[in-house]
């Protein structure tokens, strides 16, 4: 074996199965060794969420508990399965599956389709703009790319969704949704697209998913075979399930509750897409034995971020915030977050290229610094500022600036504008460069009041919009700037922004920034109108908007700075303010008091008994107040890891010790049958909280914490026999019954 084999490119794999669990904390170690029943992992941002679950995975391979082919871990994008892939290959558990939902569902797809509907699976587009561009043709509407590209998300909501085209009218009254087209038009478009693809026998992304939950609801026997094959289920990033993706997992689970998700739903940001955090918070309902663990130890950022981040969720509203999570940092502390006004837009993006320079020059990489901000037409001017300052940068989720196709088309009609503009007379009004400039874009469908909504075409006019503003900069620095001198600045931009992407600062949007994490992160544009975004009108899209927030402060690990503009241009009315999210958290603010979370704390929670099934905490939520749990010897309010003896460590116990001892080795004997480690029967704590109890019916003993609806079913019978003294068969009689 070589050096590099050593070296942290090339980590050693575990020596057993107990290593696994070595360096979890306690709250990751109780998911890694929960390995039956329904397991919910309400996982704070940079709580290790990645880290517990693979080694849960892990710790049930290598403890001979699961088999790797029988566990399928399911995630949303295919770099969080690859990096999921290569952890566990890293721990010894090569050959578990892990995928992203279209991925498993395409395999099975593409396995099943010749036995359940015979001949070769249809071919699978991978773009479907231009069916859809064919199917509004067919109707005799004419949608631009922007359009076409709204559209084409509405259809994909729809799918996700489960609804189908004669009901798209009434489904997206409902949700809200803003479209670029009347919604009869877009149920006219999506019919004629389904009916086109039925003609050119292909199909989407989403009928991979719509497919596979109709051959698995139609044909049982193959249904049968997929959950002979898989066990164990794991889904992370819970909170962004849609409705179809639900759908799926019921189906593959079938009757059976070994599923394991991992979600935040304070980090639910892609409800436009028809994510929902519904099926996170409605776990505990759906599955009463559940066990619950919190993780709130934050190892990625420091407590200075930490604290902001809890402070933006404290004024939060609604069901997602009632199970916010209070995040713990367990980093060294760093440098206070920098709140920063700027005047006007040019002077917010040069602040935060000049602070970027100094960081790196003392020692910060470029590529551990990131501008995050709320839509990608705002990134042009951060482009523009980090050329000047010669600073490398790099576009993550968004074409550059003066890339993207409209700007390109603009520029090719402002450019033919300044050669033969004399000779067009829509231009014969124009008195100035802005009005010129204006004139031309209008000739390319911008117009001076913004589109209603979000999407493509929102995109689309921010872009245009922004060479408008652009026009009136010009003229401002040089009054006498003619059109041939506007152009002549956008090709100079255009060429000085072709900075190296390599090592550095990335510019993104907040959206494509979930996932990643930088030393260091600026967010800009922090004032009302752009956070929250102007249509956000509802309350669920403010707070949306607010996690939006949250998850971009979640991203910095040890520097963040935060600024606004209070006008759009040098010299213009300095009418915006800051944006309402960082009322009382910004020096010199003031704000409504936050409020308490629900699940704040870190810990494990069991199931309920199985004669109420209501959700743990929903009588003290009924109440409007959360139940403290108190030690039933001395009074002390107990912490997690005491409420399954329901009382303090340091007070005497009351237990039965032959009971306990009968316990003990009854367990031993039931865990050698059922071939599994002895915890996986009872844990050691409850065992005592049993023997302690002396329960002497089935109410008493399934209200002791630790004893599920499984284990309940399994072995309350063994278990109220021993505690009225009798025997069990195998069970050795006399005196001495020490092993």
């Amino acid at each position: 074996m070589t050096a590099a084999t050593h070296s942290t490119l090339f980590p050693q794999v575990p020596e057993s199965a107990d290593a696994v669990l070595d360096g979890l904390d306690p709250e990751q170690r109780a998911v890694a060794t929960a390995l039956h029943g329904p397991v919910c992992v309400l996982a704070g941002a940079g709580t290790g969420k990645t880290r517990a679950i693979t080694h849960r995975i892990a710790y049930g391979v290598r403890a001979g508990i699961l088999q790797p082919a029988s566990v399928l871990a399911v995630t949303f994008t295919n770099r969080a399965a690859g990096e999921m892939r290569g952890r566990l290959r890293q721990l010894g558990a090569g050959g578990v599956q892990a995928r992203t939902f279209h991925s498993a569902a395409l395999r099975q797809l593409q396995f099943f389709w010749p036995r359940a509907v015979g001949g070769d699976l249809p071919r699978l587009v991978d773009r479907k703009i231009q069916l859809v561009s064919d199917a509004a043709a067919a109707c005799r509407l004419r949608l631009d790319r922007g359009e076409l590209r709204d559209v084409t998300a509405e259809i994909e909501w729809s799918k996700v969704t489960q609804t189908v085209p004669s009901d798209y009218v009434a489904a997206a009254h409902k949700a809200g949704r803003e479209a670029v087209r009347h919604p009869a038009e877009i149920a006219q478009i999506y019919a004629n697209y389904e009916a086109l693809k039925r003609d050119r026998v292909v199909i989407d992304f989403e009928d991979v998913l719509l497919l596979t939950v109709g051959i698995l609801q139609d044909r049982h026997d193959i249904a049968d075979q997929i959950r002979t094959q898989y066990q164990h289920f794991v889904v992370d990033e819970y909170q962004d399930v849609s409705p179809l993706q639900q759908r799926l997992l019921d189906l593959w689970l079938g009757e059976r509750d070994n599923l394991c998700v991992v979600g935040d739903a304070s980090q639910t940001i892609y409800s436009f897409t028809g994510a929902t955090p519904d099926h996170l918070l409605n776990f505990r309902n759906r599955h009463p034995s559940a066990t619950v663990v919190k993780l709130v130890r934050d190892y990625r950022s420091s407590p200075q971020v930490v604290h902001l981040a809890n402070g933006v969720l404290a004024r939060a509203s609604g069901r997602a915030a009632d199970h916010r999570l209070e995040l713990i940092s367990q980093r060294e502390a760093g440098p206070e977050p920098v709140y920063v006004e700027y005047a006007d837009e040019p002077a917010e993006a040069e602040g935060a290229a000049r602070r970027i320079h100094e960081l790196i020059a003392s020692g910060v990489s470029a590529g551990e610094i990131a501008i995050l901000f709320r839509t990608n037409s705002q990134s042009g001017i951060y482009e523009q500022a980090l050329a000047d300052a010669g600073v490398p940068y790099q576009l993550r989720g968004a074409e550059r600036f003066f890339e993207r196709a409209e700007v390109r088309k603009a520029g090719h009609a402002l450019r033919a504008a300044a050669r033969f503009g004399s000779n067009d007379a829509g231009l014969d009004e124009a008195v100035d460069l802005p009005s010129l400039v204006k004139a031309v874009l209008s000739g390319e469908g911008w117009t001076t009041e913004p589109p209603a909504g979000s999407g493509a075409v929102r995109d689309r006019w921010e872009s245009l919009a922004a060479l408008a503003r652009l026009a009136e900069d010009c003229a401002q620095a040089k009054p006498d700037a003619t059109l041939a001198d506007f152009v002549a600045e956008l090709d100079e931009r255009a060429n000085a922004q072709h900075a190296p992407t390599v090592e550095g600062v990335t510019l993104a949007s907040l959206h494509a920034a979930k996932g990643l994490e930088w030393d260091a992160v600026f967010l800009v544009g922090l004032a009302e109108g752009m956070m929250p975004i102007t249509y956000a009108k509802t309350d669920e899209q403010i707070e949306e908007e607010r996690r939006l927030l949250y998850v971009g402060v979640t991203r910095a690990r040890h520097h963040l700075g935060l600024s606004w503009a209070l006008s759009r241009s040098p010299g213009g009315r300095p009418g915006r303010r800051p944006s309402r999210f960082l009322d009382g958290l910004r020096p010199g603010s003031t704000g409504a008091a936050g409020r308490s979370a629900s699940v704040g704390r870190g810990g494990v929670e069991h199931g309920t008994r199985p004669d109420t099934r209501e959700p743990l905490g929903a009588t003290a939520r009924r109440r409007g107040a959360r139940k403290v749990a108190r030690c039933r010897m001395c009074g002390r309010t107990l912490e997690a890891a005491e409420m399954k003896l329901m009382r303090c460590e340091d007070c005497p116990s009351d237990m039965d010790e032959g009971v306990y001892e009968r316990l003990i080795e009854w367990r031993a004997r039931t865990a050698a049958d059922l071939g599994q480690p002895a915890f996986c029967v009872f844990t050691d704590k409850t065992l005592i909280a049993i023997a302690e109890a002396a329960p002497e019916d089935e109410g008493e003993l399934s209200r002791i914490p630790g004893v599920g609806v499984r284990k309940f079913r399994a072995h309350g019978s063994d278990v109220l026999a021993i505690c009225a003294g009798q025997m069990l068969g195998g069970e050795r009689g006399g005196a001495d019954e020490d092993d």
